[in-house]
């Protein structure tokens, strides 16, 4: 569940640049008008993926309202995802033990 949070969410940084690059040149330069169409539509359906996976590793770590949230919203933030997903990874690798997720104790 890591493995697939962090290629979504790299995955999803990049469409996001590109997304963003894709919309100075349209409002910018006038110009990539379908490119853009046809980028921002692959960057939410992506967004989408990395909701879905975020939150579930979101809910079997057991983060608290406001972290989930962060991580969530960091996906539309250009840049914010790089640096969520290497602190989530800093954060949810100890709790991880030859594959398989260790018992949080209390």
């Amino acid at each position: 569940m890591l493995t697939r949070y962090r290629v979504m969410a790299y995955v999803t940084a990049v469409m996001l640049l590109v997304l963003c690059t894709c919309m100075i040149f349209k409002y910018g330069f006038d110009k990539g008008e379908g490119l853009t169409l046809v980028v921002s539509q692959v960057h939410g359906v992506l967004y989408i993926i990395y909701l879905i996976f975020a939150f579930d590793l979101g809910s079997k770590a057991k983060w608290p309202f406001g972290k989930l949230l962060w991580v969530l919203v960091s996906g539309t933030i250009p840049t914010a995802a790089f640096f969520v997903e290497r602190k989530v990874v800093r954060e949810v690798e100890p709790l991880i033990v030859d594959g398989s997720p260790a018992t949080a104790k209390a």
